[in-house]
This record gives C-alpha cells, structure tokens and sequence, in this order.
C-alpha cells in the first residue's frame, strides 16, 4: 500500500488527540516516527476573501520538534510570486530607485511615498522576463545583463509571496522628470537616481524602510566592499 494512503485524509475529523493515536503515542518521540510523520495536516481550508489577492483560513494539525500534535488556527494571503531588481552604474556609483505610494504603509501611518527597487509579479512570466518587463515600466530602463542573487519569504507568516531578487548594470541617462507606471493599474511612479552612499544614508535615517530595498542596496555595498561589482 502507497504510504501516502497511510495519513489521514484532510476531510477526515483529525485532531492533534488522534493524530497521536494514529502514529502512536509512545513511538511518536522516537526518530523514525519523526521521520515518517507529516509535518503538518491541513483539516480545513476556507478562503474568505479573493480580490486583489486570496486570503484563505486553515485549520491544521502541525507536529511539533518533540512529536507532540498541536491544533492551530493560520491565515495565509497570497497574490503570487515576484521578482525585484536593483539597476546599478559602477562607473558613476550610482543605482536607480522607484517612488510610489503604498496603501498598508499610509494606513498604518506612513503619509509618504515608499522609496523601493523596481518590483513587480510574476504573472505567469519566468522571473527574468517579468522584472525586465517591470524594470522597463517603471524606470524606462532597458536591462541587458542580469544577474539573480538569490529567492527569499518576505513576510513567510502570513503571506505566500517568495521574490526573486536580481541586480544589473545600466549605462546612459536616467528620466527622472516624468511619472511612470501602468495608468490603469493605479500607478503613478516616480524614478529616484541616487548614488549608493545616499542610498546607505537614507537606509540609515529611516527615509528607505522597505525590506526587499534595503536588502539589494546592503548586497551591493558588501559586494563593492569584496572587489566584486564590474
């Protein structure tokens, strides 16, 4: 028999109290037990909201380091994957940024725009060709060579969201006069170039508290610091 069939299923009435039963009280602390237990069993799942993103309620069994079974009540938000990228120039020292407002940071009163590296959602688009995509959008650069540094949970207690993160040279001018963004989505951006010792600064005095943001400008000053950007 498959030993997949050997779990509860989720539309059985399982409950930390019989899940125990089920892989044995006693031999539930040993490792091999651990080991051939689930580290979780969804009961329910109901999604209450499903707009911009979906919003979904579980309620699960989640086995805990020492064996035990332990009954929880989560809510997860999902609007999909997305990747970020931080355009930077070596010879100038400079990097590119987006200005644009946020409506969680304004109704937990941030009045200001958030200063951020150009991001966006995947949408059915392999990462590199969304952020160029992205990157073209919302800055009006052209990206050539790309380089992926890494897929990181953002907020892994509630939201689904992993980012794929990127940085890549640019050359030429920056527009910075005009407002960018897709009109009809709510967009209304403006491009920030900077150097990367003001962006260290801003990071410092709070005026760039976005985490993605201050995770790429952090990665490419450590990088200059290594002898590694050219």
């Amino acid at each position: 028999m498959p030993a997949r069939s050997l779990l509860p299923r989720q539309s059985d009435a399982v409950s930390s109290r019989n899940l125990e039963h089920f892989y044995g009280a006693q031999s539930v602390n040993t490792q091999s037990s651990r080991e051939s237990a689930p580290r979780a069993i969804i009961r329910t799942q109901r999604v209450l909201a499903d707009d911009w993103g979906v919003l979904t309620k579980y309620e699960l069994s989640y086995r805990r380091s020492d064996g035990g079974w332990q009954d929880m009540t989560r809510e997860t938000y999902d609007r999909g994957h997305g990747a970020v990228v931080l355009p930077y120039n070596v010879e100038r020292a400079t990097i590119v940024l987006t200005r644009q407002f946020r409506l969680p940071a304004f109704v937990t009163g941030h009045d200001d725009d958030l200063i951020e590296a150009c991001a966006g959602l995947l949408d059915a688009r392999d990462p590199e060709t969304a952020i160029r995509k992205e990157a073209e959008e919302e800055t009006g650069l052209k990206l050539g060579q790309i380089e992926k540094i890494g897929e990181f949970y953002m907020s892994p207690g509630s939201v689904t969201e992993r980012l794929h993160f990127f940085v890549a040279p640019y050359t030429g001018t920056v527009d910075t006069s005009a407002s960018r963004g897709v009109h009809q989505e709510g967009e209304d951006i403006k491009v920030i170039e900077a150097t990367l010792e003001e962006a260290l600064a801003m990071v410092g005095d709070g005026r760039i508290i976005d985490a993605k943001t201050v995770m790429l400008i952090q990665h490419l000053a450590l990088r200059i610091l290594r002898g590694r950007v050219g």
